[in-house]
């Protein structure tokens, strides 16, 4: 019934898919990334979006790319010209070096040109690394901490809510505070405290784990206050009270009978929380304490897009955002659709 009702929902639908997509290209990415996320080639840094034309002298052609050269306009600005050498667009090819998911080693490629030519499907940036190779790397890091962040928050939030609401007395009052105590530091001041405490000698992957323990230990608190008031009406229920009397012991019965019976709002909970996780990702990479060059997440690929001058000679640095803004918006329709799909209150309406 809860899909049958969530399919009526065309755009929440259309968000799922995009969300598929980009979830699918970031498990792909070593493959589907033309270039290494750090592969640098100095003498392209800002260099424009490749146009891949399919019309060579009048005539339709396999697809390819011209070469560019950097040079100068008469007020010193820089431009890319193209010239006559042409480099067609090959699939399945070899280039740089990967581990697929970090174990298979390999040099495939979905696509790419011959060297010395370039494709920048989104453009370079500043060191003329290819901003479609980085995006699809760093989608892997932004949407991965916002899943595995949230998945984590949302098992603390259930057991210490369920233990709240189902004992009561003095470990629902401790509880409580804690999470009080929590929920009242902001939220961004409370993020850069914690990554304050990380070490500065950690390498890229420890500063990954270690902000998903952080951002998992702020998103608990809300979850567990409103799981607790749930919880507190659960227990009272014949068959919670049954269970007592078969002599069940309480973990089981806050974790068979009692939480069950709180999925359908922690689902719809979780995916309106992922979003934030993924704007804190952001922001700590992009004011340099997240994710460290030249591993790549959307945040720190913006750190670039911090200057109006760039932007305005080289505004394909923008991508990142729209990629960020995507994601927060579909999420949070999707969130939306299944509240409404699990609401009880909802069947029959239009």
């Amino acid at each position: 019934m809860i899909w049958m009702r969530f399919r009526e929902n065309r755009l929440a639908l259309a968000c799922l898919w995009v969300l598929g997509a980009l979830y699918g290209t970031a498990l792909f990415a070593e493959i589907l990334a033309p270039y290494s996320f750090q592969a640098e080639v100095r003498n392209f840094s800002y260099a424009p979006p490749s146009p891949v034309s399919m019309i060579d002298q009048g005539r339709i052609s396999w697809p390819f790319v011209r070469g560019a050269k950097l040079t100068f306009d008469e007020y010193r600005r820089r431009i890319y010209v193209l010239d006559e050498k042409k480099y067609p667009l090959k699939l399945f090819v070899l280039g740089d070096e990967y581990r697929f998911w970090g174990l298979i080693p390999s040099r495939l490629h979905l696509f790419g040109v011959d060297t010395p030519g370039r494709i920048y499907l989104l453009g370079a940036d500043s060191r003329g690394r290819d901003i479609f190779s980085r995006l699809l790397y760093g989608g892997r890091i932004s949407l991965s901490i916002g899943l595995i962040g949230v998945l984590i928050s949302f098992i603390i939030g259930l057991l210490v809510g369920g233990a709240a609401g189902y004992f009561g007395g003095k470990i629902d009052n401790v509880l409580m505070r804690l999470c009080e105590m929590v929920m009242m530091v902001p939220g961004f001041y409370l993020l850069l405290a914690l990554r304050a405490a990380v070490p500065d000698n950690f390498n890229s992957v420890q500063i990954y784990f270690m902000i998903i323990v952080i951002l998992s230990f702020m998103g608990w608190a809300g979850l567990a206050r409103v799981i607790r008031g749930m919880c507190l009406s659960l227990r009272e229920r014949d068959y919670v009270l049954v269970a007592k009397t078969l002599g069940l012991s309480d973990l089981k019965i806050i974790v068979r009978h009692i939480l069950p019976h709180t999925v359908s709002y922690s689902i719809a909970a979780v995916m309106l929380s992922i979003p934030g996780y993924i704007l804190s990702e952001s922001a700590l990479s992009l004011i340099g304490l997240g994710i460290q060059d030249p591993y790549a997440s959307w945040g720190n690929m913006l750190s670039e897009a911090m200057s109006i001058v760039r932007i305005s000679f080289a505004p394909w640095i923008l991508w990142p955002a729209f990629f960020i803004f995507l994601s927060v918006v579909c999420f949070n329709m999707l969130g939306d659709a299944l509240r409404d799909a699990v609401d009880p209150m909802m069947t029959g309406k239009k």
